[in-house]
């Protein structure tokens, strides 16, 4: 699983924690729900600057984000 999959799959986890709809985190990250649901697939190479908006949104911290199984040292070489 490449990186753009890993952070998808780690906001849409996030965003449910929450019990928050695609439209809502647009709405608080100041981004387009269209964009949210690319970023979830995994299919847009998100900055670190809508990562951080992303983040504050949800109510946690960048290292909170990172700080999860899905970033650890991934030995599979993908």
């Amino acid at each position: 699983m490449d990186v753009k999959e890993r952070i998808g799959i780690r906001i849409k986890e996030l965003r449910n924690q929450c019990e928050m709809s695609q439209k809502d985190l647009a709405y608080s990250s100041d981004l387009d729900r269209s964009y949210i649901a690319s970023v979830e697939k995994g299919q847009r190479n998100i900055s670190i600057v809508n990562i951080e908006k992303i983040s504050i949104a949800l109510g946690v911290s960048l290292l909170e984000f990172f700080k999860n199984e899905k970033f650890d040292n991934d030995t599979t070489g993908s």
